[in-house]
C-alpha cells in the first residue's frame, strides 16, 4: 500500500479537482473563505508550484471605506469585482473557478465573489442558477443602508481601475 499524499490525508486537497482545473490551461480564480474574511486569487500553474499573479482580500474593501462585515456575501461581491479589476490590469482575460473544498450551494458567498469576478470582465464559465439574487448581493437582507455602500464601492472600484482594457 502506498502514502498518500500529505494535503490529501489532511483533507485539504481534492487532486482528482486540481488535475481537471489545471488541463483547462486557463488561469484557475481561486476562492477560499474563512469565518472573518474571504480571499479571490488568479493563479497560474507552474511547475515549480502555481504563480498567483493577481489577489485580493476583504481587508482590502477597508481602503475604499467598507465599514461591515468582511465575511459576508455584499463583501464577496466586492472582493471578486476588485480581484477581477486587478487581474484584468495584469492582462488576463478568462479564469476556470476554483473552490476548493466549499461544497457548492445555490447562493453561496464563493458564487458572489465569482459574480464580482465576472462583473469586472473576466470571462469564467458558470451557469447563472447558481448565482445568489441581486438583493442579497447588494445585501438588503442585511440592512437598507448597506445598498448604497456597495454601490459606492463598487463605484470607486469601477473609477480606480476604469482605464483598463477588457
Amino acid at each position: 500500500m502506498r502514502l498518500k499524499f500529505r494535503r490529501r490525508r489532511e483533507g485539504k486537497t481534492n487532486y482528482r479537482k486540481r488535475l481537471a482545473l489545471l488541463k483547462s490551461g486557463k488561469p484557475r480564480v481561486i476562492v477560499r473563505k474563512s469565518n472573518k474574511n474571504i480571499r479571490v486569487q488568479f493563479a497560474i500553474y507552474d511547475f515549480n508550484g502555481d504563480r498567483i499573479t493577481a489577489s485580493a482580500i476583504g481587508s482590502d474593501l477597508r481602503k475604499y471605506g467598507w465599514t461591515y462585515s468582511l465575511s459576508n456575501t455584499p463583501a464577496a461581491y466586492l472582493t471578486g469585482l476588485l480581484a477581477g479589476k486587478r487581474a484584468l490590469k495584469k492582462g488576463i482575460k478568462e479564469g476556470v473557478l476554483d473552490i476548493g473544498l466549499h461544497t457548492p450551494r445555490k447562493g453561496a458567498k464563493v458564487f458572489a465573489a465569482l459574480k464580482g469576478v465576472v462583473d469586472a470582465g473576466i470571462d469564467v464559465p458558470y451557469g447563472e442558477e447558481i448565482l445568489p439574487s441581486e438583493d442579497r448581493i447588494y445585501g438588503k437582507h442585511i440592512n437598507e443602508e448597506i445598498e448604497e455602500k456597495v454601490k459606492e464601492i463598487k463605484n470607486k472600484i469601477e473609477e480606480e481601475y476604469g482605464g483598463v482594457e477588457t
